[in-house]
């Protein structure tokens, strides 16, 4: 599993609609909006490299809305809350 984390500077007056639409893309799986030097971050998760260019490129960039992407692709996952999840059979402890 590929993970990128994709900025996203946004039109101030539709953040929520960008947003929301953004997270109806197929392979996003989580969208935050967040102060600082970008409106939102969207976590990508994708099974082969060619779907990040299918999923950032040709849909997140497409967006109205959207200005400009910058893409940070993760080699490896040090956090407890992802390793669990990854292994997690879904159920309950």
């Amino acid at each position: 599993m590929l993970t990128a984390m994709v900025l996203i500077d946004v039109d101030a007056g539709v953040i929520p609609e960008v947003a929301a639409r953004i997270a109806d893309v197929t392979g996003v799986s989580e969208v935050y909006s967040v102060t600082g030097e970008v409106d939102l971050i969207a976590m990508v998760r994708v099974r082969e490299h060619d779907a990040l260019a299918d999923v950032i490129a040709d849909k997140i960039s497409k967006v109205p809305g959207v200005l400009r992407t910058q893409t940070y692709i993760a080699f490896r996952t040090y956090s407890k809350h992802d390793l669990e999840q990854a292994f997690s059979l879904g159920l309950e402890d």
